[in-house]
């Protein structure tokens, strides 16, 4: 029997070993390119750091586009979280009529995919005139119901003596999500960071849809349509755009590892 074990064990340690190299592999790739002067390929002859001239020196859009990226981003994260934390702290602490349907609600949803409410979505944002505006994908953005369950369920595995010894004290229920609950689920906000984060890092459709002024558009759009003959400098973008969402994984690596453990996700 033990045997069994550890040939199951050998086998799935085989088998997760080969998907990682199969996910690295295109990543090395790509960053060993990014200093390649124009061949392609592993074994790179000539070394260089004319890719990465050329995208800062030669290519200004692009250093637009990082900057319309890391602004909607930082405001769609900001505005996320704190919607997120507000409504699931109501729904899990206050005795809202029908809280429990508005919950059933928010994991039916959740379950349908973002183009079924395009349509309304647009109709919605052509009515208050915010085509061509960063409004048009921040508001969509900031409503999501995988943030209320996230923080909902989060808040509910909160010990219950903390809140109710700062009420004991007086403690209004604003101070108490500020100065007990959110500290509690410091782990659950920097997973909603950071999932956040990417989603709006990498959005393409929504700025093609809502967004006419190409000057506005953010990275991802940038690099989906981009044209260009020198694979090194494709490559120097490539690495580039993936470096914040690299850095805040890094950075939060523990709290994220905690957060996705505790919560399911």
């Amino acid at each position: 029997m033990g045997g069994i074990l550890f040939m199951k064990k050998k086998v799935l340690n085989l088998i997760l070993t080969l998907l990682f190299l199969l996910f690295l592999f295109p990543v090395i790739y790509t960053a060993v390119n990014s200093f390649s002067k124009g061949f392609l390929g592993l074994e790179i002859q000539q070394y260089g750091l004319e890719g990465y001239y050329e995208v800062f020196l030669s290519c200004p859009d692009y250093l637009i586009k990082f900057w319309n990226s890391l602004l909607l981003s930082a405001v769609i994260v900001t505005g996320h979280v704190i919607l997120s934390c507000l409504a699931g702290y109501g729904l899990s602490r206050f005795p809202i009529p029908g809280k429990n349907i508005y919950f059933y609600l928010l994991i039916i949803i959740m379950m349908m995919p973002y183009q079924v409410t395009l349509v309304s979505n647009f109709i919605v944002i052509d009515k208050l005139h915010l085509l061509d505006s960063y409004l048009a994908i921040i508001l969509p953005a900031i409503f999501s119901p995988f943030g209320v369950f996230l923080m909902r369920q989060s808040f509910d595995a909160c010990p219950k003596e903390h809140v109710e010894a700062a009420m004991l004290d007086g403690g209004d229920p604003f101070p108490i999500l500020i100065k007990i609950m959110l500290p509690e689920c410091k782990a659950s906000i920097v997973t909603l960071v950071l999932l956040c984060f990417i989603d709006s890092w990498n959005m393409v459709e929504q700025p093609l849809i809502f967004i006419r002024n190409a000057y506005r558009y953010p990275l991802s759009v940038f690099l989906a349509q981009i044209e260009e003959s020198n694979r090194a400098v494709l490559c120097v973008c490539g690495i580039l755009a993936s470096l914040p969402t690299l850095l805040l994984f890094f950075y939060s690596e523990d709290d994220l590892m905690d957060g996705i453990g505790f919560c399911r996700v």
